[in-house]
């Protein structure tokens, strides 16, 4: 429950000490932070009668003295002209002010020259400057998320403010858990190093005083990776149920949009997925495609149940009993109408695009060996009529990515099908993937092959043979987490910064992926949490990624690369 419920206790720190009726106002970031840990009707059971955006608020002139205002904003330059304006003329009878990170001394004066009414109450810096979406998985949101892939002399001007909002999100982490964590990076990522050492000196020299907590035995392990160590997870279909509802349809802070499937009622337009508020859900989110089918079922079944000893309402008491549980009646069948709605549109996506067979071929890309078999499917596959085009996209690109050295030839001959088969294929992406986080760029051993224990492992669960074919994938965090348990982790590769060392094995890690994390990855991390390995582990980026944002991602950094080598 760790980064949710530190969330929900700043949260309700906020509102609980400020009687009477308050406006709660937000910016474009701190909406998301707040929606996905509190919901409506328990800001209404606060007091909090409106939800403001800043900029919004500084439109209107209406006068509104009887409101409380509780401001909960990430302490940017434009939040803070935004709130000196609206102290200059006070349309509320207070102002209770929060801010998501540290405040420079700078921000505090000017705001108390602004109040010349003297209408704030107070001002607080309170550390939820993420989104925490699940228990031990939180991301950034990052609306330039591409920025990663760019060499510093590409973009001068977005790089350093991409750095800087990392190191704000992961410092909020850290003093949100009030910790100081020894740090370490991926060798082979500028940016990891970069935003490692910023975050170091952040929290060892700038601000030392503050990430001055209590001295624990063995400190914790903040290490930063750069997501094109493993471009493979976010190229790969889904199959199990959270991943597969982001990898098909979307989630943005735990919310999935439904207005583009059919007819449905109002109240179904938009369902919130969260493991907080939704037992069924928090009972599968990991559970794969196959098993849901058969426990939404047994959801549905149990539903008609409760639905037929309703109907026999004959006396006044049944009635009142039935008035009663109402409300939960109501939730139960909002809840079962949303799995049923969710995995009936995902089974007709599964259907219309063959993603049961594209998905073999992924995974065998992904996870074993035998380069002429894969050619042979992969081109089975571009000319199959019915696999859409942004699939035959990632199958290319994950033969590229496992094969770039193997088979040049081969791989040429399929990105000619490529181009001549799918009219929107982008010229040189599968290029750009490779020359992102092809294997001269990468430090993992991705695909199990350079490393003698790996191979040795792959060839062990190849005679074991697995489970579900469609789930045998695992992400590279997995070996990475595993090394770090063993205490394994190659100083080589993954350096620390500074002269702090670990002395003996962490207990609570935060891994933070700059480019983003993928929910495959998230739910490896709760179940090694789940596994009592006496390790914590938590896992953040930049973004929470699927394969069209990867592809979105990709393509704005090719044609950004592109443009500045027509300027140069």
């Amino acid at each position: 429950m760790v980064l949710v419920s530190a969330v929900r206790d700043y949260i309700n720190r906020m509102l609980q000490d400020i009687s009477g009726m308050k406006v709660l106002i937000l910016d474009s970031h701190t909406v998301s932070v707040v929606s996905v840990g509190y919901s409506q009707s328990e800001l209404l059971q606060k007091e909090v009668f409106l939800v403001e955006l800043v900029d919004s608020v500084s439109k209107s002139k209406e006068s509104m003295s009887h409101l409380k205002a509780v401001y909960f904003l990430r302490p940017t330059s434009e939040n803070i002209q935004h709130l000196r304006r609206q102290l200059a003329s006070p349309r509320f009878g207070e102002y209770h002010l929060f801010f998501s990170n540290i405040l420079k001394d700078t921000q505090i004066h000017n705001l108390a020259d602004s109040d010349e009414q003297e209408v704030v109450q107070q001002i607080q810096e309170f550390y939820a400057d993420f989104v925490a979406i699940d228990p031990y998985h939180f991301t950034l949101n990052m609306p330039s998320n591409h920025i990663y892939m760019l060499p510093a002399v590409v973009d001068t001007s977005n790089l350093p403010h991409f750095c800087d909002r990392v190191v704000d999100g992961i410092a909020s982490i850290f003093l949100s858990l009030k910790r100081r964590p020894i740090i370490r990076y991926q060798r082979t990522s500028d940016i990891a190093k970069r935003i490692a050492q910023e975050t170091a000196r952040l929290m060892y020299q700038k601000e030392s005083g503050l990430f001055d907590f209590r001295r624990m035995e063995v400190s914790p392990l903040l290490l930063v990776i750069d997501r094109r160590d493993d471009p493979v997870v976010p190229l790969l279909n889904q199959w199990t149920y959270q991943a597969m509802v982001h990898e098909l349809i979307g989630i943005q802070d735990n919310k999935v949009d439904l207005r583009n499937i059919g007819k449905l009622p109002k109240d179904q337009q938009e369902v919130v997925l969260s493991s907080e508020q939704d037992a069924f859900f928090k009972a599968n989110m990991y559970e794969n495609f196959g098993d849901i089918g058969m426990n939404i079922k047994r959801l549905v079944d149990e539903f008609q149940q409760i639905s037929k000893s309703n109907q026999s309402i004959q006396t006044i008491e049944d009635m009142a009993k039935f008035v009663d549980k109402y409300p939960e009646y109501r939730k139960m069948h909002g809840n079962v109408s949303k799995h049923v709605t969710l995995v009936t549109e995902m089974s007709k996506i599964v259907e219309e695009r063959k993603l049961m067979l594209v998905s073999q071929t992924e995974q065998e890309l992904a996870c074993n060996g035998g380069q002429v078999a894969a050619f042979e499917a992969v081109t089975n596959l571009l000319n199959n009529e019915s696999i859409s085009d942004i699939d035959r996209l990632r199958l290319v690109m994950l033969y590229a990515l496992r094969y770039e050295k193997e088979s040049p030839v081969q791989l040429m001959q399929l990105f000619n099908k490529l181009a001549s088969r799918s009219a929107k294929y982008k010229p040189g992406l599968v290029q750009f993937v490779l020359k992102q986080a092809g294997v001269d760029k990468r430090t993992g051993d991705l695909f199990g092959n350079r490393d003698l224990l790996n191979i040795a492992r792959n060839m062990a669960r190849g005679l074991k043979g697995v489970e579900n074919v469609y789930t045998q994938h695992q992400p590279l965090l997995f070996q990475t987490m595993e090394s770090i348990s063993k205490g394994r982790l190659r100083d080589v590769d993954y350096p620390y910064v500074g002269n702090h060392f670990q002395q003996g094995r962490p207990q609570e890690v935060v891994i933070f992926i700059v480019g983003g994390t993928t929910y495959e990855e998230s739910r490896s991390v709760a179940l090694q949490n789940a596994s009592n390995s006496g390790i914590r582990f938590i896992l953040g980026g930049s973004v929470v990624l699927n394969s069209k944002r990867f592809l979105k991602d990709l393509e704005e950094g090719q044609r950004m690369a592109r443009s500045s080598t027509a300027v140069v």
